[in-house]
């Protein structure tokens, strides 16, 4: 039990320290966002303590990120890269399917515009007794 506590500090110590300096945050701007001593980030970072439920969810937030994310087991560079691929090709679809979407309903409303339009002038020309081939 006490090897896996162990591995479980070092995961907490790695993810905390590293999402850290991912938000550019000192330990000490850490420390007063998560409203926390700074030699306790210190601590926690070294995985000499370990923090209360309470003092994750604290964290975790200072650092923008949700609470479990701080036992993310680390990854291979090449798997955080096939991640990082996966997350922007999904992005990418959506944001081209709304573009697209948008699109195209812009296109049906203006092609509409121009039927209605159509419509109108030959309403018109239908009720003057007119017809186009005259």
């Amino acid at each position: 039990m006490e090897r896996i506590d162990a591995n479980i500090r070092d995961i907490l110590a790695s993810n905390i320290k590293k999402n850290r300096r991912k938000c550019g945050f000192s330990q000490e701007k850490l420390a007063e966002k998560a409203g926390i001593s700074t030699p306790f980030v210190a601590m926690i970072e070294v995985s000499r303590k370990f923090p209360t439920p309470v003092v994750l969810d604290r964290i975790a937030g200072a650092l923008n990120i949700k609470t479990y994310q701080l036992f993310a087991v680390p990854v291979s560079p090449e798997e955080e890269m096939e991640q990082l691929r996966r997350d922007i090709v999904s992005e990418i679809k959506q944001t081209v399917g709304e573009s697209v979407a948008e699109a195209v309903k812009k296109a049906f409303a203006d092609n509409c515009k121009g039927c209605q339009d159509s419509q109108d002038s030959q309403d018109s020309q239908d009720s003057s007794g007119t017809t186009g081939a005259e």
